[in-house]
């Protein structure tokens, strides 16, 4: 194996090394015993770089059998916020590969969160705007919990409801406010109650479109229509009576006709 052959070069390095000092000793003239202890001195040097060795690849491994142990606990955590099934890891390869492929599960996962809430806020944003032109109440949701994905599908076809009524309303708003400045104008009527002046002088985005409000302008423009009604009821029995007197009077027709036009 190639960590055999290693560890052969390895100790082959060493006594190499090794012979080289005794050499150099042997030329210097230091003494046998002086000798025996410069290598007990190599001996601690050597042993005290292996256990330093050994202590940083313990070290490695418990950072990573701890990494792999957090990993786990997020992922359970993750696993239950995001309404997935329970998290079960498996249990194959290295330490190393364990701890990689962990970690990245839980990147997805965050990520997944991430964009979970982010679209939760966005959704909520949008319906707070449309509850704020018709008047209703917010979508029903837990904004601390993390949304599944059917709780999101349904808040978007919620909004797209609202969006609809509010377009409908809208267009409604717009019609019926076209025919009470016609009529108004007609019945030569300026408005006069606070709700009048919303309805005719505000700008139509800022008209609160409330099933209220709506009733309301409805019944605004019936009552302006029985007005006309009723003067034209009144004009047409007016002029019934004009045409009686004409008669009565007998009036020529030229200054019947000069009259007519008002």
């Amino acid at each position: 194996a190639l960590s055999e052959i290693l560890a052969a070069e390895t100790v082959s390095c060493l006594n190499q090394a090794m012979a080289v000092l005794q050499d150099i000793w042997d030329e210097i003239g230091i003494p046998e015993k002086q000798q025996l202890e410069r290598t007990e001195a190599v001996k601690k040097h050597i042993e005290s770089l292996l256990d330093m060795m050994i202590s940083e690849e313990k070290n490695l491994k418990e950072y990573l059998l701890n990494s792999i142990a957090v990993c786990r606990k997020e992922l359970d955590t993750l696993h239950r916020e995001l309404q997935l099934a329970p998290f079960e890891a498996e249990e194959q390869g290295t330490i190393l590969q364990m701890e990689k492929d962990l970690r990245a599960r839980v990147q997805v996962l965050l990520k997944q969160k991430r964009d979970r809430k982010q679209e939760l806020e966005n959704l909520q944003e949008r319906d707070r705007d449309l509850c704020d032109i018709l008047c209703t109440a917010p979508f029903r949701i837990d904004s601390n919990a993390v949304p599944s994905l059917e709780d999101l599908d349904r808040y978007r076809r919620h909004l797209a409801s609202l969006s609809t009524e509010k377009e409908q309303r809208q267009e409604q708003f717009v019609s019926t406010k076209q025919q009470i400045i016609l009529l108004m104008e007609e019945l030569d009527r300026s408005p006069d109650t606070s709700f009048e002046q919303d309805v005719v002088c505000k700008d139509d985005e800022a008209f609160c479109l409330s099933e209220d409000n709506i009733a309301a302008l409805q019944n605004l423009l019936q009552q302006l229509e029985a007005q006309r009604s009723q003067n034209e009821a009144a004009c047409t029995e007016l002029r019934s009576r004009i045409a009686l007197l004409w008669e009565r009077l007998q009036v020529p027709v030229e200054e019947r006709e000069s009259s007519a036009v008002h």
